[in-house]
Formats: C-alpha cells, structure tokens, sequence
C-alpha cells in the first residue's frame, strides 16, 4: 500500500515510488485480453476515509473492506451499498508512529466459513497492532499481538489447517498463528521478503500448498512451500519486474495471477513462467489498485487512491477464460 502525497508527513519513499511510476514506459491504454467489460462499480468517499485497501468476498455476493485510512471494516453490497460493520479504536498518539506510513490503518482481510472475518490493523502501538477478529453480529477483539514496530499488511487463511499468515512490510517476515489467536510464530524472515527502504512483502495467498507473497519494493511475486511439519521451505522467486505490486489473486488455470500495481495504477497478467502483461490502467478507472479477487469469472479489483488522491472506487471486470 502507498501513503498519498496530499498528507502533511509525506514519507520520501512514497514521492520516490510515485515519481518511479510516472518515469515508466507507457502502458496499454484500455483493457485487455483476457479482461473485458471493465466498469466502476461502486465510488468510495475519500473525505471519510474510504481508502479500500483489501477485499474478502462472500458466498452470498458481498465484498467485505477494509478502509485503511478510515480504521475501517465495511460490507459492500452486491448492489454497490456500503455498511460499516466497526471501526477501529484510534491509538493514544494518533498514530503518528505507525512506521513508515504515519498514521494507523486496518489491512488485510480474509473471511472463514462460519462468517467471522479476520483482518489486521497497523498502529505503532503494542496495545493494538496486530491480528482482528469480528464474527457476525459480534464486536471486533484483537487475538494476536504483532510487532508495534513492524507493518502488518498481508493477510492469508489456510482452511486446512487453520493457520492465519501475515506478511509485516518493515520487518520483512511472514507470521503464522492459529485462528484461535495467541502468540505468533515467525514462519519466515528470508532475506526475499525484505524491504530496500520502503515496504517488502505485501500481499499473500495460499495456493497449491505453498505460501505465495508479494515485495513491493523489488517487484516480486515469491513462492514459499509449506513443508510437512508446516515450516517454511526455501524461497522461490515466480515473478520480476512488477513495480509498486500489491496483492494477487489466482484465476483458477494452474499458477497464472492478476496482480494489482498500485503505483502506476495497472492490473497486470503474470503467467506461470513469470512473464507479464498489462491488462488494466487508469484509463479503465484505476487509482492506485491495492487488491484483487475473483467471485466466478468476474473480477473485482480495489482502488485507494492513495497517490492520486481522486476518486477511491470498486472496478468490476469480466474474466474470460
């Protein structure tokens, strides 16, 4: 995720990633194969916050967000309705020291069968940083502390095992902890994950038994095996060459992914031999895109808005094949 440059305490990475972005070779001007049909379907309020910066889907048709600059946990309607299911507790200082960023902000999100949702929101501070419960009618409660000093972002649910992975963005680690919550186990710190001064891992998935994560800063999409014992395997980098990328998502043929390029505002392609091409741009209607997932052949994919500071929204694509 990106900081937007309008905020008083602009981080000089993010103007070094935006400046980056604008520096890039230019991108397809419009959709493409195999996207088509791309339409905004829902505009967020950037006054309010609405900065959506990850999406879990729901059987029934609903997508539910977090707002990260608003504290956030939203449902959206398959019609496009907005319903805040709680915000999050303001830390004491305001937030000020959430590292790299500035100011605190829920993250990634991932939803279990029975309905609870699990997500992760960034302070600086030891009382709230970390891992979020909040299962349906109920309240949120943290279940896990992470590092005041790290940046959750990533958030994965192995179903098998009911196993929670978290990528921290500054500390350059992947956690793990059961769903029931408690202390957090550092499932990986490979070298890999590690930022080169702004934010490293980001987005996760798991996917055909392995760990799969992004690193912003190198532009990478890293594989991880998840060995018998449920450590880590060795490192595998699937991917190079994807400036600003966030999260990911599957679409189902073997290891091909769109991956979400928040920085200069693209979708991308990535096929399983790592190569790439651009499918969406902001000519589509994208503002920094953070996150992605498939519902069927549709294709929902999250724009914060976070550099470009217009027009936060939800982008609805068609997948077809």
């Amino acid at each position: 995720m990106f900081k937007k440059i309008s905020a008083p305490a602009v981080s000089a990475a993010v103007l070094v990633a935006a400046a980056a972005a604008a520096l890039s070779p230019a991108a397809a001007s419009a959709v493409s194969a195999p996207l088509s049909s791309p339409r905004i379907a829902v505009h967020f309020d950037l006054a309010k916050g609405q900065t959506p910066e990850n999406v879990a889907l729901a059987p029934g048709g609903a997508a539910y967000v977090t707002f990260a600059e608003g504290r956030q946990i939203a449902e959206v309607s398959p019609k496009g309705n907005i319903r805040i299911l709680a915000t999050l507790p303001k830390p004491a200082d305001g937030g000020v020291h959430t590292p790299v960023l500035g100011f605190p902000l829920t993250v990634g999100i991932v939803r279990a069968h029975d309905g609870t949702l699990y997500f992760l929101y960034a302070t600086g501070t030891p009382d709230l940083t970390g891992v979020w419960r909040l299962r349906p009618g109920g309240e949120p409660q943290r279940i896990a502390a992470l590092p005041a000093d790290g940046l959750p972002n990533g958030l994965a649910l192995d179903p098998r095992t009911r196993t929670l992975y978290v990528t921290d963005s500054v500390l350059g680690t992947i956690w793990s902890l059961p769903t029931t919550g408690g202390a957090p186990t550092a499932w990986s710190t490979a070298p890999e994950l590690a930022s080169t001064g702004f934010l490293g891992a980001n987005g996760l998935k798991i996917h055909n038994g392995a760990v799969w994560a992004t690193n912003l800063d190198k532009g990478t999409i890293l594989r991880i095996p998840i060995l018998r014992d449920g450590r880590a395997g060795s490192v595998r980098t699937e991917a190079t060459g994807l400036p600003g990328i966030d999260d990911f998502a599957f679409t189902g043929h073997g290891d091909r992914l769109l991956a979400a390029l928040n920085g200069p505002g693209e979708v991308a392609l990535v096929q399983p031999d790592g190569g790439h091409s651009v499918v969406l741009t902001a000519a589509d209607g994208l503002q920094n895109p953070t996150s992605i997932a498939l519902r069927g052949d549709t294709v929902y994919v999250l724009s914060a808005a976070y550099v470009t500071a217009k027009d936060p929204g939800l982008l609805l694509a068609h997948l077809n094949d």
